[in-house]
């Protein structure tokens, strides 16, 4: 699928199962409330926050408070936990004062970005489930209800590592 027809079917509110630096993710626009609740079903989480993908580094900038050195770690296998300046930002993603970053460092990323908007980023397998490298081991019951399905062939990662306030956090 072309840049162009991702970029639309994310701005559409499509869900997508796509390839990141680390594992396979679900994800959305995270602006859309609608496709955010439907992939909290889809996941069994109900309150649980979740990460977005940045559209660019001035967008965290604006949005969030920045205690770390960004360009330590983004691009790359990182999820950094920032507050938020207005706790009502994103709040159908995370409820709390903070917002999961990621700028995964992989072909995709650009092509999200490039729609502007922040983008779910979790994984793909249920809590407590391994996570998920190959897109053969996505139960049915999750493919069938995703609009997009971006196969990238087999992923060597684990989760993305944790980091708040130079802190790193190993899943």
């Amino acid at each position: 699928m072309e840049k162009q027809e991702i970029i639309k079917k994310i701005k559409k509110g499509k869900i997508f199962i796509y390839p990141t630096d680390t594992i396979y993710g679900i994800g959305c626009d995270a602006t859309n409330q609608q496709s955010v609740n439907k992939i909290k079903q889809i996941k069994k989480r109900k309150n649980k926050p979740m990460s977005v993908i940045a559209p660019n580094i001035s967008w965290i900038k604006d949005h969030l408070i920045i205690d770390i050195d960004l360009d330590k770690y983004l691009p790359g296998p990182f999820t950094i936990i920032l507050k938020k300046k207005n706790k009502n930002f994103l709040k159908h993603v995370s409820d709390t004062d903070m917002l999961g970053i990621r700028i995964p460092k992989c072909n995709i990323t650009k092509t999200i970005q490039m729609s502007g908007v922040p983008f779910i980023t979790t994984s793909v397998n249920l809590a407590g489930e391994k996570p998920i490298t190959k897109i053969s081991e996505i139960p049915d019951q999750i493919k069938d209800q995703i609009d997009v399905i971006i196969d990238q062939g087999p992923l060597t990662g684990k989760p993305s590592t944790i980091i708040i306030g130079e802190k790193q956090i190993k899943r």
